[in-house]
């Protein structure tokens, strides 16, 4: 269970306390709801002496969801949990269709329509090309998910005496630990590249020679019509 977050007149974080607490506070009217969420309580007098212990936030990211997590390191107790849901792939879809939309009308036949007179309309209304992305540049859907977790990192720490952040990082290659020698071609496709495509043909042959009909044997894919002659990778299905 989540504590209440609480500060005094002079807006200073405190100890969060338990629900129940709260509850008496606000029924004895000492206190009254300053913020629904995170539930915070503003005390109607000040505590300039009491004894506030230091607390740590806990970052746990993810692209669709990230955990936050406030804890008291002296006991291991978790004081207030959420997570964040991440409009990162809904950005991304906007700027695909509005990418499309415009797409479409510069390729529709209509009336000649002069440019913009302003330069600088025609400038800031395009994304920058990857030649003229400056250094710590970030995509608008990844830069959603850096300022929904910045914007409440700094929203506890107005509520919650917190002196420590700590972010979960984790950083894994499979293929690397795998094969630590992979690289080029290989490393870019993956171990799975054109299984599928394998398996649709040894079903359609009957997993034997298209040739002499031999089986149980290393079988290889070839092209009915070369590429050396204008044939391509596509399956013909039938």
């Amino acid at each position: 269970m989540s504590k209440v977050l609480v500060i005094d007149t002079e807006k200073r974080p405190h100890n969060p306390i338990h629900p129940a607490q709260a509850r008496q506070l606000l029924k004895n009217k000492k206190a009254a709801i300053y913020r629904k969420f995170p539930f915070t309580i503003i005390l109607f007098y000040s505590r300039p002496d009491a004894v506030v212990a230091p607390l740590r936030i806990k970052i746990d990211p993810g692209s669709r969801t990230t955990g936050i997590a406030i804890v008291n390191d002296a006991s291991g107790e978790v004081v207030w949990a959420a997570e964040l849901q991440h409009r990162g792939f809904a950005i991304r879809d906007s700027l695909t269709s509005r990418r499309q939309l415009r797409s479409s009308r510069r390729n529709r036949k209509t009336r000649y329509r002069q440019p913009p007179k302003h330069e600088w309309f025609r400038k800031g209304n395009k994304q920058p090309c990857p030649s003229q992305r400056r250094d710590g540049w970030l995509a608008p859907s990844l830069m959603s998910r850096v300022y929904n977790i910045e914007t409440w990192v700094k929203r506890l720490c107005k509520f919650a005496p917190i002196t420590a952040i700590s972010q979960e990082l984790v950083r894994f290659d499979t293929q690397l630990m795998q094969n630590p020698q992979i690289q080029g071609k290989e490393y870019q496709q993956g171990t799975l590249a054109g299984y599928e495509t394998r398996e649709y043909l040894l079903e359609k042959w009957g997993r034997q020679c298209a040739y002499c009909g031999d089986k149980d044997i290393p079988l290889q894919i070839e092209h009915i019509h070369p590429r050396a002659k204008g044939g391509s990778n596509t399956i013909l299905l039938g």
